[in-house]
């Protein structure tokens, strides 16, 4: 994380949005586009979590190791992160209904391969173009919805990627309803689930104008970068999207192993791993609202300190499930909170948010390798004081980005 500098810098200040954008004069979604947007956050949800409860079944099928048939969920975020990339390279020359509907077209073909796939190493391949219709959506979405809805958008962006969350606990469900030998099935209905959608793009704005930062006033105090460059300020965001990404996965995964480890039984520690992802989704519809009263700013600096204080209540055993269930509370508005805020930062830096998504599906990605080298160091009860510190240090880059882009 960049240091504070300790005198006035040679280069020229970078100019932020000191008010929220203004509602476009052109709807960006017709309210049967926003229906359906909402509808294809469910998708991805539930095309993400499938793969989890899916393994005994991979395992069955194609001979698979633990880690081989965890290879499913990598090359699905794989994708995710090349699509996110790859899409916005193509937004200029494409198009926002060509990238959605591409985007769905995708995931629906790689969802149909992985049901039907003969061996594993097509299945893998299957999950990449899953993936990176999946990265395609996840960017086209929150891109539009941060800027498609003016003082809004705050607001529409947490409810929107709160149907992530319920397709999230929607996928399990099932799978556990139907049973992991029947994940094809599975797997194949909500790959044709994605083709109504195509119907609903005409409602989408082919363009939308990104929001500029307005000319400097002469004499103006407004709305100054405060001794900080614009790669910097986008680096931070950066930082605070990996590293939030990073517990958001990092307490999915070892929650129930945790809460073994300290004396509760497999049911209580999975029924309490549920929670936390219910109150993630709950915590996102609940920010709505909050959104409409309270700056970004404020919203992700409550929700980090939250965080870490729960973390940290964690570590006690009789509290543990229901801080591990504020965890997911506090941490719920952070990734579609952040997203207008760094719209208005950086207004000219177009491809800003390509690359804190990205760094969010990459930061998912190493969040497990990573902290299970930090617990072989330090034992399995150490995991929320692990999470603690990251969280700390979300607060801080939170705490940074809001001096930094603070208007005098």
């Amino acid at each position: 994380m960049t240091g504070q500098p300790t005198g006035r810098p040679a280069v020229t200040e970078q100019r932020v949005l000191s008010t929220p954008p203004t509602t476009p004069t052109v709807p960006v979604f017709s309210p049967v586009a926003v229906v359906a947007s909402c509808i294809g956050f469910v998708l991805i949800g539930v095309i993400q979590a499938l793969y989890g409860p899916s393994i005994p079944a991979f395992r069955d099928e194609f001979g698979l190791s633990p880690s081989a048939a965890g290879l499913g969920l990598s090359a699905h975020f794989a994708g995710g992160v090349v699509g996110v990339l790859l899409f916005d390279r193509l937004y200029a020359r494409l198009g926002n209904r060509r990238i959605l509907g591409s985007s769905y077209l995708l995931m629906a073909a790689g969802a149909a391969g992985f049901a039907l796939a003969p061996n594993w190493p097509v299945a893998l391949a299957a999950a990449l173009v899953a993936g990176l219709g999946f990265g395609g959506i996840d960017y086209g979405l929150n891109q539009l919805f941060a800027v498609g809805f003016g003082n809004r958008s705050t607001a529409m962006l947490n409810i929107l990627n709160a149907h992530f969350g319920v397709g999230a606990i929607l996928g399990p469900a099932l799978i556990g309803v139907v049973g992991a030998e029947h994940y094809p099935a599975v797997f194949l209905a909500f790959s044709l689930a994605n083709l109504p959608l195509l119907l609903c793009l005409r409602g989408v704005r082919e363009h939308v104008p990104q929001p500029a930062a307005p000319a400097p006033e002469s004499g103006s105090p407004g709305g100054q970068v405060l001794a900080r460059s614009l790669g910097s300020v986008l680096g931070v965001f950066v930082t605070l999207y990996v590293l939030h990404v990073g517990i958001e996965a990092g307490v999915g995964g070892w929650e129930p192993t945790h809460l073994e480890t300290v004396g509760y039984g497999a049911a209580g520690a999975a029924t309490a791993t549920s929670v936390y992802w219910l109150m993630m989704t709950a915590g996102r519809f609940l920010a709505a609202p909050l959104a409409l009263r309270f700056s970004p700013q404020s919203i992700i600096a409550v929700s980090c300190a939250g965080m870490t204080v729960c973390l940290l209540l964690a570590a006690v055993p009789v509290l543990a499930p229901y801080a591990y269930a504020g965890v997911g509370l506090f941490i719920a508005p952070i990734f579609p909170t952040g997203l207008p805020w760094l719209n208005r930062a950086a207004p000219r830096a177009r491809r800003a948010g390509a690359v804190v998504i990205a760094a969010s599906m990459a930061g998912g990605v190493a969040a497990g390798p990573a902290l299970g080298k930090a617990i072989e160091w330090s034992g399995v009860r150490a995991v929320p004081l692990l999470l603690c510190g990251v969280s700390a240090l979300c607060l801080a880059a939170t705490l940074w980005l809001i001096r930094a882009t603070r208007t005098h």
